[in-house]
C-alpha cells in the first residue's frame, strides 16, 4: 500500500473516531420522554361527590391543555384517578396504593378534610409529595411535621378576616353562624370569633354535620336570635340548603358565605334565596367581570372560558385543581434526577419553594408555610340575578 493511501485511510479513521467522540461528549443530552404520572384521590361518590367531580373535570382539562402545549419538554402527564367514596378509610387505601407505585410523582387529594388530615402520617412515612385541595389548615400545618404535605385553597384565618371587614363595613353588630363540624368548620368558628371579638360583634353558632341534608332546624334556631346577618361556613350544597331554609324564617338580614361554601357560578334553583348574598372567594370565579390587564388575569380568563366551554358552566373550585397540576408538573421538570426515574424528594424540595401567579391567584410556598394561596387572592363577590358578580 502506498504511503499516501495509508495516510489517507489513517486520516479517515481518525476523523470517524473524532466524530464519534465529539458526538458522545458534546452532543445533546439524552431527553427524558417518560410520562409524568400524577395520582388523584377524589370524592367521586358519597356526600362530597359534587366537589370531587368538579376536581376530576378540572384535572382532566388542565392535563389535556399541558399535554397539547408542548411545554413539558417532550413529556406527557398521565393522570390516574381513584374514587375514595367520600370515606377517609378508602382514601387512605388509595394513598397507600399510589405511594407504592414508583412511577407516581405526586398525589392530588380532593376536598375531604377528614381524608386529608387522616392521611398526613402515611404521606410523610411514604415520602410522596401530596397537594390537598381540602380547606383545613391542619392538613399543612405545622409544616415541619408535614414535610410532604401541601394545601391549595382558602385558609380559615384569611376568610374570617375578609368576612369581618365586610360585616364591619355594613355595620353588622350581631351574627348567627351555621358551621360544619369538621376540622375546617372548627377552625373557621375559632378564627371568625377572634376577628368578631376584636370588632365587638357578637356571635351565635349552630353546628351541622357535613352529611346533613336538612339544616332547617339549625337555621331556625339562628333566626330566633334575631341576628343582623348570617354566616354560612359549610360545604357548598349545605350553604345553598341553608339559604333556602332562611326563607321559611323571620330573618330578613344579610347572608354571607365563607370561601369554602363556593360552588357553581350560576346559582340555579337557589337564585332567589341567595340574591344579594355576599361570598368571600377568588376573583377567578367572576373573571368575566374583570379587565385582563396582566398576563395572569388573561390566563385566568382563558381558564374560565375553557372550563365553561367544555362543561357548560363554571365552578369556582376548579382553578385549585388546575393549579395543583401545574405546580407538580413544574416541580417534576425542575427536580431533575435520573432519566426515567421519579425523584420524589426533589419534587418535594421544589414544591416547598414554589411561587406562581396561579389561576386561583398568587401562590407562595415556603418551608414554614405549605398552604400556598395568598390572602390577596380573596375578594368580595355578591349574588345578582342568579349568579355571582364582583362586588362594587
Amino acid at each position: 500500500m502506498s504511503p499516501i493511501r495509508s495516510a489517507t485511510i489513517a486520516a479517515l479513521a481518525s476523523a470517524v473516531v473524532a466524530t464519534t467522540l465529539t458526538g458522545c461528549q458534546f452532543g445533546e443530552a439524552e431527553q427524558d420522554t417518560s410520562p409524568i404520572v400524577i395520582a388523584a384521590d377524589l370524592e367521586l361518590s358519597g356526600a362530597a361527590a359534587t366537589v370531587g367531580r368538579t376536581y376530576q373535570r378540572a384535572l382532566k382539562l388542565k392535563v389535556d391543555q399541558l399535554n397539547a402545549s408542548g411545554a413539558l419538554n417532550g413529556r406527557k402527564i398521565d393522570l390516574k384517578v381513584k374514587d375514595n367514596r367520600s370515606d377517609s378509610a378508602e382514601s387512605l387505601r388509595n394513598i397507600v396504593d399510589f405511594s407504592s407505585d414508583s412511577k407516581v410523582s405526586a398525589i392530588i387529594m380532593g376536598g375531604c378534610n377528614e381524608c386529608a388530615v387522616g392521611a398526613v402520617g402515611t404521606i410523610n412515612e411514604k415520602r410522596i409529595p401530596t397537594i390537598a385541595l381540602a380547606a383545613s389548615g391542619a392538613i399543612a400545618a405545622p409544616a415541619a411535621e408535614r414535610r410532604y404535605v401541601f394545601k391549595l385553597g382558602p385558609n380559615a384565618p384569611d376568610s374570617a378576616a375578609a368576612l369581618t371587614t365586610e360585616l364591619r363595613r355594613n355595620n353588622i353588630r350581631k351574627v348567627g353562624m351555621l358551621v360544619s363540624d369538621d376540622d375546617y368548620g372548627q377552625e373557621g368558628a375559632t378564627a371568625l370569633k377572634s376577628e368578631l371579638d376584636k370588632a365587638k360583634i357578637t356571635l351565635r353558632q349552630q353546628r351541622i354535620k357535613t352529611t346533613d341534608t336538612d339544616v332547617s332546624q339549625q337555621v331556625q334556631q339562628l333566626a330566633s336570635g334575631k341576628p343582623d346577618a348570617m354566616v354560612f361556613w359549610t360545604p357548598p350544597e349545605q350553604a345553598t340548603l341553608a339559604a333556602t331554609s332562611v326563607q321559611q324564617t323571620i330573618f330578613r338580614g344579610s347572608i354571607y358565605f365563607d370561601a369554602g361554601a363556593a360552588g357553581d357560578l350560576f346559582l340555579g334553583a337557589a337564585a332567589k334565596a341567595t340574591e344579594k348574598a355576599t361570598l368571600i372567594f377568588t376573583q377567578t370565579m367572576v373573571i368575566d367581570d374583570v379587565i385582563a390587564t396582566t398576563p395572569a388575569k388573561a390566563a385566568r380568563r382563558q381558564w374560565f372560558q375553557d372550563y365553561t366551554a367544555r362543561f357548560g358552566g363554571y365552578n369556582g373550585s376548579s382553578s385549585f385543581a388546575a393549579d395543583a397540576v401545574q405546580l407538580i408538573a413544574d416541580a417534576e421538570l425542575r427536580a431533575g434526577g435520573e432519566i426515567g426515574k421519579v425523584d420524589r424528594n426533589g419534587i418535594r424540595d421544589v414544591l416547598e419553594t414554589s411561587q406562581m401567579d396561579g389561576l386561583s391567584g398568587p401562590i407562595r410556598m415556603t418551608p414554614d408555610n405549605h398552604s400556598g394561596l395568598m390572602p390577596q387572592a380573596l375578594t368580595t363577590l355578591v349574588a345578582r340575578n342568579g349568579r355571582w358578580r364582583l362586588a362594587g
